[in-house]
Formats: C-alpha cells, sequence, structure tokens
C-alpha cells in the first residue's frame, strides 16, 4: 500500500497525542501494576512511531525490551510488593 503523505502526519498526532495522555496517566495512578501496564502500552506505542520512521531495528528493540521484558519484570515486581496502608 502507498501511503499518502497527508495520511502520515495524522497518524503521527495521533500515536504522539496517546505516547502524552500514556506518560501522563503513568505519572497519576496510583496502583503500580496500572503503571506497569501503561508503561507497557506507551512502549508500545513508542515501537509504531519508530517503525513508521523506517527505524525498524529500534523498533524491534523496543517492542522486545520496553515493551516486552520490562513490563513483564515491573508486573512482577508490582505483585510481590506488600504495601502496609491501602491509600
Amino acid at each position: 500500500m502507498n501511503w499518502d503523505a497527508s495520511l502520515l502526519w495524522q497518524f503521527d498526532v495521533l500515536i504522539i497525542t496517546m505516547v502524552i495522555l500514556c506518560a501522563v496517566a503513568a505519572l497519576t495512578v496510583r496502583d503500580l501494576v496500572s503503571c506497569a501496564i501503561i508503561g507497557g502500552a506507551y512502549s508500545f506505542l513508542m515501537c509504531l512511531l519508530w517503525t513508521e520512521m523506517l527505524a525498524v531495528d529500534v523498533a524491534f528493540t523496543e517492542a522486545a525490551v520496553g515493551a516486552g521484558v520490562s513490563t513483564v519484570l515491573l508486573l512482577g515486581t508490582a505483585l510481590h510488593i506488600k504495601r502496609k496502608s491501602k491509600d
């Protein structure tokens, strides 16, 4: 499929807006599990941006490490943490 230049900037604006929303949500949410999941979504969206910029090697690394391994490690850590108070 041949991408039109008018569609690319709209895609970029949509993804960048979603990246900013994920960043703000990760900073404001109080639950550690939710924060880890939002961080994984942030990494996936960054992977889409890297792919659109034709940096496929960086996108692959972001998908594997950022959205994959880091999210799993953060989720595992968040599930093992015992909180003393319920906020």
